[in-house]
């Protein structure tokens, strides 16, 4: 007989397992259409996906956020080297990286708590780049958990939309890891 609860709790730990993959490909129609057929196939979501010319003419990265444990992650890795324009494949995971995604948020502003709302965005080194009567619309950009706090400081005044790109990543070729940095920084405070 299968534990019910325990099977759910190994399924919620797999799918909190995030990988970042760096992925080099052709830059040629249908590539990223065969990548994500892929995964859909065998059932994986793509949780941020990113595309982009790479340092090479012709070539392009691709950078994806999947859930999946090591097992999962080592198996979609072979499937992706069998499609034919598929170059190189990373997780980076554990990889000391730099790590930027791009927000723009639309904030309910009125004249009350419109200079509050400015004052946070500067905090969070965000930029206006819209003002309206009753809105306010900021671009931020940087690490993902940069991302998430300033929604969280926002949302009090109300988000109307939010548009973001996926997360982009190149390994840190120092090989320093800033989040063990901050932690120290932390410790020491």
């Amino acid at each position: 007989m299968v534990n019910t609860a325990s099977a759910a709790n190994t399924a919620l730990a797999l799918q909190s397992m995030k990988h970042t993959l760096s992925v080099l490909v052709e830059d040629e129609a249908g590539v990223l259409t065969r990548i994500a057929g892929l995964f859909a196939r065998r059932g994986f979501n793509i949780e941020s996906l990113a595309v982009g010319p790479a340092e090479k003419s012709g070539v392009s990265r691709i950078t994806m956020v999947v859930p999946g444990d090591d097992a999962v992650i080592e198996q979609l890795t072979k499937q992706l080297y069998k499609l034919i324009n598929v170059i190189k494949v990373n997780d980076i995971t554990d990889v000391p990286c730099v790590e930027r995604e791009l927000m723009l948020l639309k904030v309910n502003a009125t004249s009350a708590n419109r200079s509050e709302i400015i004052e946070f965005a500067q905090i969070f080194r965000a930029r206006v780049v819209d003002v309206a009567e009753d809105s306010l619309t900021l671009e931020v950009v940087g690490d993902p958990g940069k991302m998430v706090a300033i929604v969280q400081v926002l949302n009090r005044f109300g988000l109307r939309e939010i548009a973001r790109t996926g997360k982009i990543a190149l390994p840190r070729e120092s090989g320093v890891n800033t989040e063990y940095l901050k932690s120290l920084e932390r410790k020491f405070q």
